[in-house]
């Protein structure tokens, strides 16, 4: 839940999906079947790269914040396509 301005929580319903990485995998790609969200497939994608290390990880995913919607989904056709 994201917080207002007052740091009081804010109504769920007023949150947009936030980007590309919240869509699920098979919704935006003809070659998935997965339905986790873009950011889960990044994430575990990474966490496998780095030998399960969190703080790496965390390193590679922050780029993915400021993406484009077209960025991440060619990041993500690149790292996650067979």
């Amino acid at each position: 839940m994201a917080a207002v301005e007052d740091g009081t929580a804010g109504d769920p319903k007023d949150i947009e999906m936030t980007s590309m990485l919240d869509k699920k995998m098979n919704e935006e790609f003809d070659w998935s079947d997965s339905t986790l969200p873009i950011r889960d497939a990044l994430w575990d994608y990474y966490m496998e790269k780095n030998n399960h290390s969190t703080d790496k990880t965390e390193k590679d995913m922050e780029p993915t914040l400021n993406m484009s919607d077209d960025d991440v989904k060619a990041l993500a056709t690149k790292l996650l396509k067979k």
